[in-house]
């Protein structure tokens, strides 16, 4: 790691720690004037924005990225509204900071309140689409947290303008713009410096593929908040309604391919398998369905799966398919295979939906529902900084309270400890 790297990405640590100081006591009133201005922005700067866009996508087609990747990547006059709009529903949105989480009072009449404060400076890493340096700079803005956005190499340009229309709006309601950075440079070395910058970041978070998330849990020195691959599963119980399960396995694998909630894995109880397979095959004519024996079986269109398909992401249009005979075999299945991210159950049977949201350990578990809804603005969190799989300060949808501790306020008449 070089010296010179090593000294850019310590400037931008002690110019976020400088606006993160600032931005822990702004007003409500002033992050929300910077967030609606940061919209404005966007908004008036779209045309450069996808012309911004447009060179990015046409670097990693020329580089031979798969679809999926491309459509993660690209913008459009819809997409930036939507991008645009997310910034503006976290304003409407409660100001998580000051928050009053426990009273306690104390019988030598000390009185302590633990109150929700920022985490302080973030590092964000992330990958392909751009619009998350939108939604990760909003959510910190709000949470009073300063952020350094290190997006992928493949959506630089776009990066640049997003992050420029969001320090547009911090200049405009009076906050320090060094409170939204990013690492201008597609130099991996940053990368490693910024894990290992345990002055001036507090939490790090990954948002990418395995391999990303893999280097940062393996190289960070900073604490960590993981969001790991999203193998998800939608197991289709003897008791579902077949029309209900075809609809939810359709949009589930099919409305967006490659975000980390769409279901790469279909388990299916072999008391409806024959009559569920054909026609999700039939309907979802554009899918690769790749199963085991006993789905073959039942339609030899289904290409066969090995050892390999159960644990895959695909974040393409393509779908494991498992058969098996029960309730207790199905969810051991998806324990076994699930990256914990999110995993559904479709059946009219309450008890065994039940059994299923219990003993599944994912961080977001379903009934009757796509796990395309398994993000944070679908949770009323606005937008999201992510999906975290682990157990340990957040899970699930990372949002406003998610970036947020605690402290402790005493208050005392003149107490002295005996």
């Amino acid at each position: 790691m070089s010296d010179r790297m090593q000294a850019y990405i310590d400037q931008l640590g002690r110019q976020a720690r400088e606006a993160s100081r600032v931005l822990a006591t702004a007003s409500t009133e002033r992050k929300n004037a910077a967030l609606i201005a940061a919209a404005s922005a966007l908004r008036s700067r779209a045309s450069g924005l996808l012309e911004a866009n447009r060179i990015d996508v046409d670097g990693v087609k020329a580089a031979g990225k798969p679809a999926a990747f491309v459509d993660r990547l690209m913008l459009d006059k819809e997409r930036i509204e939507g991008v645009a709009s997310a910034i503006e529903s976290i304003a409407t949105l409660p100001d998580p900071v000051g928050r009053i989480l426990a009273r306690i009072d104390r019988p030598n009449g000390l009185r302590i309140e633990r109150v929700a404060v920022p985490l302080g400076v973030i590092g964000m890493i992330y990958e392909s689409r751009p619009n998350v340096g939108a939604d990760a700079g909003s959510l910190c803005l709000k949470s009073g947290n300063a952020v350094i956005l290190r997006g992928g190499s493949e959506s630089l340009n776009s990066t640049r303008i997003i992050v420029d229309c969001m320090k547009e709006g911090l200049r405009e309601a009076g906050l320090p713009e060094n409170a939204i950075q990013m690492i201008d440079t597609p130099d991996r070395s940053a990368v490693q410096h910024l894990l290992q910058c345990t002055e001036h970041v507090d939490l790090v978070i990954p948002r990418g593929g395995k391999g990303l998330v893999s280097l940062v849990r393996d190289q960070a020195r900073v604490p960590t908040l993981l969001h790991l691959d999203g193998n998800c599963h939608t197991y289709v119980h003897a008791a579902a309604d077949l029309d209900k399960a075809a609809a939810i396995v359709e949009n589930a694998k099919l409305r967006r391919t490659g975000i980390c909630g769409a279901t790469e894995s279909l388990v299916v109880d072999e008391a409806v398998a024959a009559d569920l397979l054909p026609i999700l095959v039939d309907r979802m004519s554009d899918c690769e369905f790749r199963g085991d024996g006993a789905a073959i079986r039942i339609d030899p269109r289904i290409k066969p799966a090995d050892d390999s398909d159960w644990d895959t992401e695909y974040l393409d249009a393509c779908l494991s398919v498992k058969v098996v005979k029960g309730l207790e075999e199905g969810i051991n299945h998806v324990a076994a295979h699930s990256s914990a991210h999110t995993d559904a159950i479709v059946t009219e049977d309450m008890d065994a939906a039940g059994c299923f949201l219990s003993m599944i350990d994912s961080a977001v578990v379903m009934h009757n529902a796509s796990t395309q809804f398994s993000d944070g603005g679908e949770f009323g969190m606005g937008a999201e900084i992510g999906i975290a799989t682990g157990k340990m300060h957040a899970r699930g949808p990372v949002g406003l309270e998610q970036l947020t501790s605690f402290k402790y306020l005493v208050h005392g008449e003149g107490q002295t400890r005996p």
